[in-house]
């Protein structure tokens, strides 16, 4: 029998508040299937941060959901992260939601670079309510300014032209 769409909500709805918590990577690789093939990629391009433009598979290894979640930790860190605007789609065993949190770039020339940003995910899940697909789409426009130490200089030219 699927998940129904409370199961649905509720398991995607326990990753997002573990993710939102900065619970440690094994607690986040529970919500994940043990049983499926098990992908994770937030979208944008490769060159633009480490952790962009490509999908991580499977739990645990090289390029893995594990080493996705490791490279997250090792660039950013983030606060009042939330998340809402749920969509379940029980018979395509799909939920979708909006987060937004303020980031920070915490590694090279671009640390210390922070910003606010609004981002949304797509789950897929197997028959025990578990996920197997975490996409991804944020702002990789922000990300890579800061990464790159130039986020803070573009915004300020902004906010020099936007007073014109």
């Amino acid at each position: 029998m699927p998940p129904s769409r409370s199961q649905l909500l509720a398991s995607a709805q326990a990753l997002c508040n573990a993710f939102a918590s900065k619970a440690p990577i094994p607690e986040l690789l529970a919500h994940f299937s043990h049983t499926h093939a098990v992908s994770a990629r937030e979208h944008g391009l490769p060159f633009l941060a480490p952790f962009l433009g490509r999908t991580f598979t499977g739990l645990t290894g090289d390029n893995s959901i594990e080493s996705y979640f490791s490279l997250l930790q090792k660039y950013l860190t983030y606060e009042d992260m939330s998340f809402g605007s749920w969509v379940v789609d029980q018979e395509a065993r799909k939920v979708s939601c909006k987060g937004q949190a303020r980031f920070r770039w915490i590694e090279g020339q671009g640390e210390g670079h922070a910003w606010n940003e609004y981002f949304a995910y797509i789950l897929d899940f197997d028959q025990d309510a578990k996920v197997t697909d975490y996409q991804v789409w944020a702002d990789s426009g922000a990300a890579y300014l800061a990464r790159t130490g130039k986020l803070n200089d573009v915004r300020k030219e902004y906010e020099q032209e936007q007073k014109v």
